[in-house]
């Protein structure tokens, strides 16, 4: 039986938009930048709540990204928002030069990430920017897993003091965490406890972990299962503990196999405890157009993917 249940399927950008309208009857200072895009990320909701609050830039991802980091300075608290390969990818001079390096508050949400944007293909899946983001100097980046998750990362980070980086995603997808348990950046959450081996998963892909462990309890495997939602800072103190309690590890993630959360594992990993790593991710290409669910079966991040991972990865452990 799955550890955690599901009744119903929500999408994370609804709760980023929910989120958002929530802020903005909570704190004047909130405002809301959109692109072209704003029904699809859900920033409609805010700009119906508070017309004069919410920005339309068009499709300007630079200025939207120099327009923020402005009204940072003027003492606003910005959310920046369209999809993920046009939040990173076309104003990534802007985000580095205006809001990294003058260590400003933007909150950069970017929808529609990852291989399950489907039908929009390879050109709107953003399957890069958790590498890009990660490497900026005082850059937070983070993934929720699920709609309740994201309203709770949105409203976190009104007081985060960092520019941030939040990615979600588009399709509806399983609600199974509780609204009411404690959130905070950088602190991964421990869903299930487990002694043979260690499964990392962010975003879309902590639920298919979660699949993937009721296959390997009715084999005999005992498997831990962490959402790393905060990407950077990583929670190294779990990381490490994990690797010496179970001795194996598997990352999951709806990315690039390149420096996202499985190349952040293994930094740690590797300079601190190594250990027997496998990495459920997208190997080194672009997507293509098709249906969520059998694009991550056929670029390899779904439920059958991190079981055959863990397989591996405990042959080795036993070498």
């Amino acid at each position: 039986m799955l550890k955690y249940q599901t009744k119903e399927l929500k999408a994370t950008r609804l709760g980023f938009g929910e989120a958002l309208v929530e802020l903005g009857h909570e704190n004047p200072n909130v405002v809301v930048l959109g692109g072209d895009v704003t029904g699809s990320v859900r920033t409609d909701l805010f700009m119906k709540a508070f017309p004069d609050r919410f920005l339309s830039v068009g499709v300007a991802e630079q200025d939207m990204m120099g327009t923020a980091a402005g009204l940072a300075v003027a003492g606003k608290i910005p959310f920046a928002s369209t999809y993920g390969e046009f939040a990173v990818g076309r104003p990534f001079d802007q985000i580095r030069q205006s809001i990294a390096y003058s260590r400003l508050p933007v909150k950069i949400c970017a929808s529609h990430c990852g291989i399950t944007v489907g039908p929009d293909g390879a050109t709107h899946q953003s399957l890069e920017d958790l590498a890009i983001m990660r490497v900026l100097p005082h850059m937070t980046v983070a993934t929720p897993c699920d709609y309740h998750e994201t309203k709770k990362m949105i409203k976190a980070s009104i007081n985060w003091k960092h520019p941030i980086y939040i990615r979600f995603f588009r399709d509806n997808t399983p609600v199974f965490t509780d609204p009411s348990s404690p959130f905070e950046f950088g602190k991964a959450t421990t869903l299930i406890d487990g002694t043979d081996v260690t499964v990392i998963a962010c975003g879309l892909q902590v639920w298919e972990a979660i699949l993937a462990e009721e296959v390997l309890a009715a084999e005999g495997i005992s498997v831990r299962l962490i959402n790393m939602h905060t990407i950077k800072p990583l929670d190294e103190a779990v990381v490490m503990k994990a690797a010496k309690e179970t001795g194996a590890i598997v990352t999951a993630e709806d990315h690039q196999k390149h420096s996202g959360l499985g190349g952040a594992v293994a930094e740690v990993l590797a300079q601190s405890i190594p250990t027997p790593l496998e990495f459920v991710a997208v190997n080194d290409t672009f997507g293509e157009s098709g249906k969520g669910d059998e694009l991550m079966k056929k670029y390899g991040v779904a439920k059958d993917d991190i079981v055959k991972a863990v397989r591996k990865v405990l042959q080795r452990k036993k070498r």
